[in-house]
């Protein structure tokens, strides 16, 4: 009997050992229990909420760039291009990005409505209530619009610019994000953007860089000899705060992009997103504040806040990956990028008000086709092939868009009203009234 039972433990213990090696298996494959549904749901509506308040610090970050004139038309432009990116993500951008795109170039022109007469039955197989996906894919589209803005700002009409928004938001985004997150042909091909380095800020980067050459750089900005006249910002509290904003919304960026919270595997995941982003952030803001320091003599507040925002664009692309060690220099690669891309663009005479062609295109190119150095899965020329097909789309769409408007209703405002400032030109306001009449001409 002793000998039967020293078998028969053993072959508890077995059995156990077998049941515990087999149950990741079996769970991969097991349907979606209602607190999966839930948490997943939960993540989708949390993280979608955070980007959404980058929509503020985009706000506040370009308020603080420009001069002070110019800020209620800088905020105006924030909300409202938010308000019409939401409008046309529903309108027709995410069945453009989602519906039956089938590993070709684009989806469905349809209005889009929610679907969960499933869930209601007691199936959750769709793994998230579909308006929390829906809440979670509009935000990013008004991301990409608020690059654009800070770029072309103190020198756009606001109706045209609005206008630009309307096509962005509801063709040229839903189209080239359609070939990678809606199955298109760069997901078939392997080509990785986790969370958007390339489809949602080099998108937002190349439009901006397109505007700007087209619409000319502000008054006074170069002079003949294509000396630089430095244009200072009204208020670097404010952009500081700005900045803080988008870091803070970045943890829902990029780690909302994981995309589910039903398991603790997903959990560890959504963790080392967060810590990856934040370190290629401090990576991003030390690398510039020391290279400011070394090349002017003096460490530049807007280069710094502009390199932690490259930092944050660099590591989205693949903030599931790296090391913790890896996203540093990731981040820091991108805060050095900033530095030197942004008296570049000085040099070719492209006005870039806040930055943003550096920080989200140049950047975002870095972020994308570093990835294949910390992910196995994909490869530097399926990399390059996304990054210039994406950009090729991007430069023709947007230049067109860009010279039917300045052909048709114009898109730059005249000179006497960039002198007067768009506060009182276009709007009848001043952000600033108790400064005086006299600070206009700041």
């Amino acid at each position: 009997m002793t000998v039967w039972k020293k078998f028969s433990k053993i072959s508890w213990i077995a059995l156990l050992g077998l049941i515990v090696a087999i149950e990741p298996a079996l769970a991969e494959d097991a349907p979606t229990t209602e607190v999966q549904y839930i948490l997943n749901t939960f993540l989708f509506l949390v993280c979608g909420f955070l980007v959404m308040f980058m929509a503020a610090g985009f706000a506040m970050l370009e308020s603080g760039l420009v001069r002070s004139k110019n800020t209620a038309t800088i905020c105006l432009k924030n909300i409202v291009l938010y308000a019409v990116s939401g409008f046309m993500f529903y309108l027709v951008g995410y069945n453009l990005l989602y519906a039956g795109v089938d590993g070709g170039f684009i989806g469905s022109f349809s209005i889009w409505g929610p679907d969960d007469a499933t869930a209601l039955g007691g199936d959750f197989s769709g793994g998230y209530a579909s308006s929390s996906d829906w809440f979670f894919q509009m935000v990013f589209v008004a991301t990409a619009a608020s690059v654009v803005s800070g770029t072309v700002a103190e020198r756009i009409k606001f109706w045209p610019f609005l206008g630009f928004v309307v096509v962005l938001s509801g063709f040229i985004y839903p189209v080239i994000a359609a070939w990678q997150w809606g199955g298109g042909w760069l997901s078939e091909m392997g080509f990785a953007d986790f969370a958007g380095s390339t489809l949602v800020h080099s998108t937002g980067g190349w439009c901006a860089l397109t505007g700007a050459i087209i619409l000319g750089a502000r008054k006074g900005k170069y002079d003949a000899e294509g000396r630089v006249a430095p244009i200072p910002g009204s208020n670097l509290p404010l952009a500081t705060l700005g900045t803080f904003i988008l870091w803070l919304g970045w943890f829902g960026f990029n780690g909302g992009s994981q995309l589910a919270l039903g398991t603790a595997a997903d959990a560890i995941a959504i963790s080392n997103i967060f810590i990856n982003t934040n370190m290629s952030a401090v990576g991003g803001t030390i690398a510039a504040a020391i290279l400011t320091q070394v090349i002017y003599k003096k460490v530049d507040l807007s280069m710094t806040l502009n390199g932690a925002i490259g930092g944050l664009v660099s590591i989205t692309a693949g903030p599931d990956t790296p090391t913790l060690a890896s996203a540093f220099l990731i981040g820091a690669v991108g805060g050095v990028i900033v530095v030197f891309v942004v008296p570049l663009l000085d040099k070719l005479k492209i006005d870039d008000v806040v930055g943003a062609i550096s920080a989200h295109l140049a950047c975002g190119i870095w972020g994308t086709m570093i990835v294949p150095a910390t992910n196995a899965d994909t490869s530097f020329v399926t990399q390059a092939i996304g990054v210039l097909s994406i950009g090729a789309f991007v430069i023709v769409a947007s230049a067109i868009v860009w010279t039917v408007l300045k052909a048709t209703v114009g898109i730059r405002c005249s000179a006497e009203d960039e002198e007067l400032g768009l506060d009182r030109a276009e709007l009848g306001m001043e952000a600033y009234p108790e400064f005086g009449r006299g600070s206009q001409t700041m």
